[in-house]
Formats: structure tokens, C-alpha cells, sequence
């Protein structure tokens, strides 16, 4: 059995950070790219339809978008606004890579072998983190758990960052072409952001901690330094003849210290959601799979036939920034008990039982104020530890 060779990510964020021009980016730049809108596509419009000729009878074969994005990228924007008829037609298209179809006597499979790219916002509007991913996007587990990696945008106010963005939209709509000065200022003040926000989170974890401190981080070595110019950016031409070389030529396979930096980091995991309890959801070997693509990917990216420790390292990076945006809550803290496709920061059936035992209380004692003593005795009284209660108590307080 084949594994599949191509990565998928998730992109969710609040409207208007630019989520679509980057799909339509990445399409026009792919050598083999399609875009698509969720909210007006269909199931066979992304998979393959089956018609019948008027003259003849005969039935024939129209690819839809992932069978005409093989060995390329598909773009799928507005992903939470589609059906869920939809969602389950791409789940054979993005684990197995092909698409199945037997309809009128006709039995075949078309290949799909493509990288999906797709974008979505909250269902409210605005992004809330004690939800989880699935919560605000209202989409199936079976489908989130097919993403390799996925990314949360949020529109947090920023003075200095809003400043900058301010003047590169002015630049362009002014026909100053000055937006190399202004990248470089986005992305020095960006990755210290998100750098500020991780360290703001506490994580003490060997498996979500940083790297060491003599190495350079891969945002760090992503970012400009100060003083240092933006370099001319490639036509799109280059980037095309460059991803099909990559392609077509290069083979990674993974180094014995790269296998090895991987294998210890799913360990860990598996570890840690041991330790959640049951209600965490299992680290499976689709997990260690998609850092086994990502890896090979990263030594793609410089022609190279073999994927050195630093990739791991680096993908490693990559996978525990997606999980941080994932299992940490809008206080900042990690719930490995809560992950992309799970109930919110605290267990419904716990919240259930403990507002229907402090109603209870309420009604007996004809009171509706207590203390956080008298609502850890009723949760105590509810068959609930403490830890729970207070995550009941917090999300209720979150909530308003």
C-alpha cells in the first residue's frame, strides 16, 4: 500500500487577513494549480462526475478539481461553508489519493494525487479560543485529522504592526512601489509577536519546548535581520521551473539522526496524551507520517537527496507552533485533553452534570450566589475533582 506523499494544511482565521489572496497566490504560482470556492462547488465538482452523452449513450468522465490538481496543489477557500456531503467526498482524495467512482455500470479510480491547501473562518465571525478548531469551524473530525498541519490567524490589535500594514496598502493604491522597507518591518515585528505570545505561554514541556539556545530557531532565520534589505523576489516562472525540478528529480530519504529526532518527538506525544486520560484523542501513526513528509519537503526546498537532523528540527518547530494554536485555550494554557476535533476546554458531560447539580443546590437553597468553596463541595457532591470544576467555572466565566 502506498503512502501518501503530499501534505495538507488548514488555514483558519478571522475575515479579512488575506486568506484568499494568498490561495489565489499559491495557485497562480503552482505549476499545476486549481482554486476553487467551497461555498459554490460541489461534491463532483471537486472529485469527478459522471455524464451521458446525448448522441450516443455512452457515459463519460469529467474531473473535477482535485483529479485535475494531481501531482499539483488545490486551493479550496470558504472551507467551512461547505455541505457536509462535500467534506466526505474529499476524505478518498486526501488520504488515499485517488478518487473512486461506480456509477452506470462504470467501475474506475482516478488519480488525485495533489496537496490541498484550504482557508476557513469561525462560524461566529470572529475566532474563539475556548473552542476548539472544530467547534468554530463545524467540521468533522475524520476530516480535520487529514490536515498536517493547521494554522490559526488571529486579528489581534497592534499599533506598530497596524502602522505598517497601513503604509503598504497606501503604497500600493499611491503607486509607491516602497513595500520592501514595509515587509521587512512586518516581518521583524511579526515573529516577535509570536514569539512574545510563546513565551507568554509557559511551556515547560520537552516536546513543546524551544530549541536551543545556540541554534537559530527557523523563524528567526525566516525573519529580516535590522539593517538588512529585502532581496528582489523571484518571477513567477522561476519559482515554477524551480518546484518541478524539485519534483521531478529530488528523492529525499530520511537521515539516521533526523529519524531519530522524529521518532523521539512522537514518543513524546504519545506519552503526553497517555497521561491526558482517555478523553484525549490518540496520536496515531498519521501523525509521525506527516512529519515524515514534511521533513522530505524540507530538504526538497534545497535539492537535497537527504533530510538532515536540522530539518527534522525544524519541522518539529513547524508541527509544535500548529499545536500550540490547537490545544492551548484562550488563557494560554495547553489541554492536551482538547485537541482539533474534541469538546471545548472542559468536558460537556462534566458541565452537564455540574450545572444540573448547582441548579439543584439553587432551588433547595433558594440562593443563586456561591462561593468557589460551596461550588467545589457541589462538584465534589457531582462525582467531579476540583481540576474540572474550575474548568467548568472559567469557561463559564469566559463565556460571560
Amino acid at each position: 500500500v502506498g503512502v501518501r506523499g503530499e501534505a495538507h494544511i488548514l488555514v483558519v482565521g478571522d475575515p479579512g487577513l488575506g486568506k484568499s489572496q494568498m490561495l489565489q497566490a499559491c495557485a497562480n504560482v503552482a505549476p499545476r494549480g486549481v482554486y476553487v470556492c467551497g461555498n459554490t462547488s460541489t461534491s463532483a465538482g471537486l472529485t469527478v462526475s459522471l455524464t451521458r452523452e446525448a448522441g450516443t449513450g455512452d457515459y463519460s468522465l469529467e474531473a473535477g478539481a482535485l483529479v485535475m490538481a494531481d501531482r499539483g496543489v488545490c486551493c479550496i477557500d470558504e472551507f467551512d461553508k461547505m455541505q457536509q456531503i462535500q467534506h466526505q467526498a474529499l476524505l478518498e482524495g486526501m488520504e488515499q489519493q485517488h478518487i473512486s467512482i461506480a456509477k452506470g455500470g462504470l467501475v474506475c479510480r482516478l488519480p488525485a494525487r495533489t496537496a490541498i491547501l484550504a482557508a476557513a473562518n469561525p462560524a461566529q465571525g470572529h475566532y474563539n479560543k475556548a473552542k476548539t478548531v472544530s467547534e468554530n469551524l463545524r467540521i468533522s473530525a475524520p476530516l480535520l485529522s487529514r490536515f498536517d498541519l493547521l494554522f490559526i490567524l488571529l486579528d489581534n490589535p497592534d499599533q506598530e504592526l497596524d502602522s505598517l500594514l497601513s503604509k503598504h496598502v497606501m503604497s500600493l493604491h499611491s503607486g509607491n512601489n516602497n513595500s520592501s522597507a514595509v515587509n521587512s518591518g512586518i516581518n521583524r515585528n511579526s515573529s516577535s509577536m509570536n514569539n512574545s505570545r510563546r513565551m507568554e505561554e509557559g511551556l515547560n514541556t520537552s516536546v513543546l519546548g524551544g530549541q536551543d539556545a545556540e541554534e537559530r530557531t527557523l523563524s528567526e532565520r525566516l525573519k529580516y535581520s535590522n539593517g538588512e534589505e529585502a532581496p528582489e523576489p523571484l518571477s513567477h516562472s522561476s519559482v515554477r521551473k524551480f518546484i518541478c525540478y524539485a519534483r521531478r528529480y529530488v528523492r529525499p530519504r530520511l537521515a539516521v539522526s533526523a529519524a531519530t529526532i522524529l521518532q523521539t518527538f512522537y514518543l513524546e506525544l504519545r506519552a503526553l496524551h497517555h497521561s491526558s486520560g482517555d478523553t484525549a484523542p490518540p496520536i496515531t501513526t498519521r501523525h509521525l507520517e506527516a512529519l515524515v513528509r514534511l521533513t522530505q519537503a524540507r530538504a526538497k526546498c534545497e535539492l537535497r537527496e537527504e533530510a538532515t537532523a536540522a530539518d527534522a528540527r525544524d519541522v518539529v518547530e513547524l508541527m509544535r507552533h500548529s499545536m500550540l494554536d490547537t490545544y492551548s485555550d484562550d488563557l494560554g494554557k495547553l489541554h492536551f485533553d482538547r485537541s482539533s476535533h474534541s469538546s471545548g476546554s472542559s468536558n460537556r458531560g462534566q458541565a452537564k452534570r455540574f450545572l444540573a447539580a448547582l441548579q439543584r443546590h439553587s432551588h433547595a437553597a433558594c440562593k443563586s450566589v456561591f462561593t468557589l468553596k460551596e461550588l467545589e463541595r457541589i462538584g465534589q457532591e457531582a462525582q467531579l475533582d476540583p481540576a474540572a470544576v474550575n474548568c467548568v467555572v472559567d469557561g463559564l466565566n469566559q463565556q460571560g
